[in-house]
């Protein structure tokens, strides 16, 4: 296998890159570093131009308020109020609400607080006057302060601020009484609506209370700050009436994900908050567009430098690539045909020099390497196939021998054991039958006389189950196959094995009763063979278990035990014909079974567990036609033995 080639870089790219590198590093961080320095210079000059917003707002409020707080604390000089003239004070008060359209109400109350004069412009005057004396407004005004403040909404809907005024009395006495208006803030909204028509641009509100509960005094939109709409997001208004500062400012980001440029000022002497809010995106909009500038720029110093980088990097990667060109010519072998190369007055024509030179060389050299390889090549594969003939030959030699062998020694001890073992154990039967015959007839039989009689016969019949075992594997007689109910077949074996009384059957037959195409006589002798093993290592108790089930195109014959289970150091050896480890038999039972398995084309598989038990599943074809049968498999060889192994 040819070594891997490194994949390496293009001179040109490498080339391309520094200059890159060089030139626009130093140009981008600087060109970074001014607009970070332009960007907060600029932020900051808009929260500034923001703060300054909220300030003459805050100013503009308060002149609005008081304009109608000075007008009342010049009505209340007037001649009427000093006499305390109700007659004179309803004329002043319709002229004071004639000039001042906001006024919504306008009262009098005497120095005990109870009502005595009311102006009302959409109230009945004939209501019911009222009592003042408990209220805030009166007891600061009696205090000779005046009141600003008692914000509510008329008819529910627009916003409106309580003013109170004291009327004077002579030099060191008490207010003669108060003077009380309610003024409508709807033009306060149209001030800010005047200065902020586009809400994408801008908005503005003027509030009062605290966080969590505050009053909505007017908005840029007048629409919201009518009926106590959510003017302001909840997130704003906490932010603003928690601050201690009179004014302030930043960032504010929304839940809705949004973030915003806000700005506060206080209303001196009344408490409110003037808030001036704008997008970011319109705040920062300078910003914005001074770093697309830089950027437009540094993209077209890019392109330039990128242009002049490769035409440079072209002029001096060009002899190299002639270079490269005529290597791989060389390594191709193709000696003639060498591009030709410009031998120019420095360190890269030096090397063209050199280069031409070990191409001669190399050409001279080559041609005597590949003559030897070719000699090489032609008697490296005259003695490599001489080898692989030779030896296919000694294996095929040594199979035929083993192979021969093997047959020929179990032939001969099937020969041995047929005709000179079975014919004595014959007589030897033959003989205690009669024996027994005649001592049957006698009156009394010694008991220890019939317990040997009954020991010889034992071992007849265990010395004929071994001959048994050893000629049914030395034989080789062709199969006798028919299609066989698997179920039925089983149940008619089971219905005569002669099963001891410890050891009980548990059968879980397939339903579906699949066909086989078996030798009923061979199979039989399989499944005795692993029955009477499974009964032979339950000495006690146990059970035997019988299964049968489609698996995959094959029935599966499962035959198992509850007994101690089959080493794992032992599971590879237990097929191989005469090993055994009992004190009496053959080894031949477990190789007879995979033999008759194989023979049907099958497989044989264990499933093992030290302490519970073996599983031997028998892997069976179904036969042609039958639901779920495997592809036809004829009598091919069968597939090699798996082994699986469970084993604490």
């Amino acid at each position: 296998m040819e070594p891997k080639v490194k994949s390496r870089g293009k001179l040109a790219y490498k080339f391309l890159f520094w200059f890159l590198a060089v030139s626009l590093a130093p140009m981008g961080f600087i060109g970074w570093h001014l607009i970070g320095i332009s960007q907060e210079t600029l932020k900051s000059e808009s929260l500034r131009n923001q703060r300054a917003t909220a300030s003459g707002f805050a100013e503009t409020v308060s002149n609005f308020v008081a304009r109608f707080r000075t007008a009342l604390s010049i009505t209340v000089r007037l001649e009427g109020f000093a006499a305390m003239d109700r007659a004179q004070q309803e004329r002043d008060l319709n002229r004071v609400m004639q000039q001042n359209p906001e006024f919504l109400e306008l009262a009098v109350a005497d120095a005990r607080g109870r009502e005595v004069v009311r102006w009302g412009r959409y109230r009945a005057a004939e209501s019911p006057m009222r009592d003042f004396y408990d209220q805030l407004p009166f007891t600061t005004a009696m205090k000779g302060q005046e009141y600003v403040g008692g914000l509510a909404r008329f008819q529910g809907l627009y916003p409106m601020v309580t003013l109170a005024v004291p009327i004077p009395g002579g030099p060191n006495e008490p207010p003669r009484g108060i003077l009380f208006g309610q003024v409508s803030l709807t033009g306060v909204s149209q001030l800010l609506k005047d200065e902020f028509p586009d809400k994408k641009r801008g908005e503005a509100a003027v509030v009062a209370g605290h966080a969590g509960d505050f009053f909505l005094v007017a908005h840029s939109d007048p629409g919201l700050a009518y009926g106590g709409g959510a003017g302001l997001p909840k997130e704003v208004g906490d932010r603003i009436m928690t601050q201690t500062a009179k004014r302030g400012g930043g960032e504010i980001a929304l839940k809705d994900g949004h973030r915003v440029l806000g700005a506060f000022a206080e209303v001196k002497e009344t408490g409110w908050i003037v808030y001036v809010q704008q997008p970011i995106e319109n705040a920062y909009l300078a910003a914005t567009q001074m770093r697309v500038q830089v950027l437009r720029v540094l993209l077209w110093v890019v392109i330039i430098t990128l242009l002049l980088s490769l035409v440079i990097a072209s002029h001096i990667t060009q002899p190299i690539r002639l270079l490269q060109q005529a290597a791989e010519h060389l390594t191709a072998g193709r000696f003639e045909d060498l591009p030709e190369m410009t031998l120019t007055n420095d360190e890269i024509g030096d090397l063209a020099q050199s280069f031409v030179q070990m191409s001669d060389s190399l050409k001279e050299k080559t041609g005597e390497l590949l003559h030897a390889k070719d000699e090489l090549t032609k008697y490296g594969r005259d003695l490599e196939r001489r080898v692989e003939a030779r030896t296919r030959e000694l294996k095929a030699a040594q199979d035929e021998l083993v192979k021969k062998e093997r047959l020929a020694a179990i032939g001969q001890m099937a020969s041995v054991v047929g005709h000179e073992i079975r014919n004595p154990l014959a007589v030897i039967n033959n003989s205690i039958f009669f024996i027994k015959t005649k001592m049957q007839k006698e009156t009394v039989l010694d008991p220890k006389i019939e317990r040997h009689i009954s020991i010889i016969q034992s071992e007849v019949k265990q010395a004929n189950s071994i001959i048994d075992e050893i000629l049914t594997y030395s034989r080789s007689r062709e199969l006798k196959p028919e299609v066989v109910k698997i179920n039925h077949w089983l149940e008619e074996l089971l219905s005569v094995y002669p099963f001891p009384p410890h050891v009980r059957l548990d059968k879980r037959l397939d339903p579906r009763d699949p066909a086989v195409f078996i030798d009923p006589d061979m199979l039989k002798q399989a499944v005795r063979n692993l029955i009477g093993n499974g009964v032979e290592v339950m000495p006690q108790q146990g059970m035997v278990r019988i299964a049968t089930e489609v698996d995959k195109g094959w029935v599966r014959l499962d035959i198992g035990d509850t007994g101690p289970g089959i080493p794992p150091e032992i599971v590879d050896k237990i097929f191989t014909p005469f090993y055994t480890t009992k004190a009496r038999g053959t080894g031949l039972g477990l190789a007879v079974v995979k033999k008759v398995v194989d023979n049907h084309g099958g497989r044989v598989d264990l499933t093992t567990e030290i302490g519970r038990g073996s599983v031997f599943h028998l892997f069976l074809p179904v036969a042609a036609g039958t639901p779920g049968a495997a592809p036809a498999r004829g009598h091919a060889a069968a597939p090699q033995t798996a082994v699986r192994r469970s084993v604490e």
